[in-house]
């Protein structure tokens, strides 16, 4: 199998099962007819593409959801809650079998039972045949007819502008005929010596011999009158009626096309059509991130550079300098139009990760016997592929908490005077150059004194701690390693259960995270990250010789004070800013380097969520933008350094990992 071909079926296969995953969610609501088509087109892709690729399983699992789908697409069976089972069950499969693929195991996966369940299902005596009261849009005379595509509709056009007919037909096949399967392919084949068939239902290419039902319905294009063609196919054996009825001209309308565009011919159309989708090609992520960091490179280039520059400035002045001067700033220019293509081409909507959601929170729901309506807002919302990835797990954990232990069952919400269906709400938007995620729930909120007992109980704090706990504080516990209010272990966890680990992976991404809730009424978590990983701004200060960086996400603010404000309380440097009492951190201290004597010093507060720290050092420098670099495998992780950037003077400096130092004033 060509390594390329089996690139781009994965590519495809990932697509065609969101897609289906959505769509069933989608017809779990509502039985539409364009959601039942785009399925069965999803099963019918997968089901071409499986067999050309040698995926048997795979081939045979998309055939019999074909079946079904097709048994609803014209209206022989109804949408019921078994039959959305079965279709998630057979979708579940599905993304076992592409596992299987993915690890180049492609048989390790047994489907079998999930297929005898398909096919039991289809050849359940539920199975009834399709009215005219029933169709879709039946017309006069009683046609159920098919729904029109884009695509069906230019070919229409295009038939009818070479002076041909295109009727819809339903063809009744005699009783007594033994396999009308085979019968209906016959009557297909042969329609399409006399012109072109563009639509059968049931979909006659892909019928098993056993498929049983009385009658078919066809979209055919020729020269024939109907008078001409009622008589051709009446003249077929088995056929027992024939009923042909005109297109009508509203069935092919292109939809929202504006009257200029209509006198093109369909050839023009399907020209510009191509063309549009030409424009799009698909990218190997390797490759986007090697193209990010050439760009990083030249940043750090092009910061070198205006470094010379300013240098050679101060010491001669003539037209070379000038020159260079020139060039520097150009190249500013078109490097940051640069990084901005580059981190754009990285972008995708967090629609990719939201989808995931919906269904995940159907089973939950089901499972633990609760109503839940879901509302999802910001989807086109763009962030880096990376950070979409990374944040997914933590979104997880804190939806499946807010299911379990956030919102109530429907009797207790009703006896609260609430709506019986809880209401999650996964919000994104862009604030102030950063991607901010909200979970929040109307559920029962975080009860401030329940996690005080939790906490002493198990031993993180003592009972003279948490009494000098505010709220806030009492809440943040919940961020502790080992806390827990569930009082049963299970698969759901209860709220708080590895909300640790759902702090340190924010914080691993330069990102933040915030609480807000409030007893009987709910609770809203708060998630803050940069919009990409790669480029951060950041502002540099002075350490005696040694240049940090502080990630400009974490500063709140800059201040001067003198070195009498510095108060010490219970052993830790303090001071009070706008009646707030903030630590002090001397990072001095932090990396055993002698202080600076200075009558201002400067401090920078960082922040996260509600939390400060004021930073003392040496020097401010000024802010740009940090290609961040890994400190490698040699060094290995430090802690309270998130990585190292080479500044314009070629030297290295350390980036500062805000959040370790915070996990280390709570220690103390």
């Amino acid at each position: 199998m060509s390594f390329d071909y089996r690139e781009v079926f994965i590519e495809e296969l990932e697509e065609q099962l969101q897609l289906m995953d959505d769509e069933i969610m989608k017809l779990e609501q509502s039985d539409s007819e364009e959601v039942v088509q785009s399925l069965f087109r999803a099963a019918h892709t997968l089901k071409g593409s499986s067999a050309a690729m040698g995926f048997e399983e795979m081939k045979q699992l998309t055939h019999r959801m074909e079946q079904l789908l097709d048994q609803v697409r014209s209206r022989q069976r109804p949408v019921t809650a078994q039959l959305i089972d079965l279709l998630f069950l057979a979708l579940d499969n599905l993304k076992l079998l592409k596992e299987d693929i993915l690890r180049n195991d492609p048989s390790s996966t047994d489907i079998s039972l999930c297929i005898e369940k398909l096919q039991t299902f289809a050849e359940n005596s539920e199975v009834s045949r399709p009215t005219a009261a029933s169709a879709s849009d039946p017309g006069e005379s009683g046609i159920a007819k098919l729904r029109l595509t884009m695509s069906d509709r230019l070919k229409v056009q295009q038939i009818q502008e070479r002076g041909q007919h295109v009727f819809w037909v339903r063809v009744s096949i005699a009783s007594d005929c033994l396999i009308k399967g085979a019968r209906a392919y016959v009557i297909h084949s042969k329609m399409l010596e006399w012109g072109e068939v563009l639509l059968a239902s049931p979909d006659l290419e892909n019928l098993d011999e056993s498929n049983e039902f009385s009658e078919i319905t066809l979209l055919y294009g020729g020269t024939q009158s109907s008078e001409e063609l009622s008589v051709l196919v009446s003249g077929l054996t088995d056929v027992e009626s024939v009923n042909v009825e005109p297109i009508h001209p509203e069935e092919t309308t292109l939809s929202q096309q504006p009257p200029a565009a209509s006198e093109k011919s369909a050839g023009e159309e399907v020209q510009q059509t191509a063309k549009i989708k030409s424009q799009t090609i698909r990218v190997s992520v390797e490759r986007l991130d090697h193209l990010m960091n050439l760009v990083g490179e030249l940043v750090i280039d092009q910061t070198r550079i205006h470094q010379v520059e300013r240098t050679q400035r101060r010491r001669v002045s003539d037209e070379s300098v000038n020159e260079l001067g020139h060039i520097s700033d150009h190249l500013s220019r078109i490097i940051g139009d640069l990084q901005e293509s580059v981190m754009k081409a990285r972008m995708l909507p967090i629609e990719q990760l939201f989808n995931r959601f919906p269904r995940m929170i159907r089973d939950l729901s089901r499972d633990l016997g609760k109503e839940i309506d879901l509302v999802i807002e910001g989807q086109d919302t763009e962030l880096d592929r990376t950070l979409i990835e990374e944040i997914a797990d933590p979104l997880i954990h804190l939806i499946r908490n807010a299911i379990d232990h956030g919102i109530e069952g429907p009797d207790k919400r009703a006896d609260a005077g609430k709506n019986r269906t809880g209401t999650l709400v996964i919000r994104a938007a862009h604030e102030d150059n950063q991607v901010v995620i909200y979970v929040q729930d109307d559920g029962a909120g975080i009860d401030p004194e329940k996690i005080k007992a939790s906490a002493i109980k198990k031993g993180l704090v003592t009972p003279e701690e948490a009494e000098q706990f505010s709220e806030r504080e009492a809440i943040e516990l919940i961020f502790r390693p080992g806390f827990s209010t569930a009082a049963v272990v299970s698969d759901v966890s209860g709220r708080g259960v590895g909300m640790d680990i759902v702090r340190s992976n924010i914080e691993k991404l330069n990102g933040m995270i915030d609480i807000e809730t409030k007893l009987g009424e709910g609770t809203c978590f708060k998630i803050k990250l940069p919009l990409t990983l790669a480029i951060i701004a950041g502002l540099q200060v002075k350490l005696q010789k040694q240049t940090l960086i502080i990630p400009m996400s974490n500063i709140a603010e800059i201040v001067r004070v003198t070195s009498g404000e510095i108060e010490i309380v219970r052993g830790q440097s303090v001071i009070l800013l706008r009646n707030r009492v903030i630590p002090v951190v001397d990072i001095h201290d932090q990396f055993k380097a002698d202080r600076t004597q200075q009558s201002r010093i400067p401090l920078v507060i960082v922040g996260s969520a509600e939390k400060r720290l004021a930073l003392v050092v040496d020097e401010l420098i000024g802010n740009q933008e940090i290609v961040i670099k890994s400190l490698g495998s040699y060094i290995g992780k430090v802690e309270g350094i998130a990585g190292a950037t080479i500044l314009g003077d070629g030297s290295v400096a350390l980036i500062l990992e805000i959040s370790a130092l915070f996990n280390r004033i709570s220690g103390k």
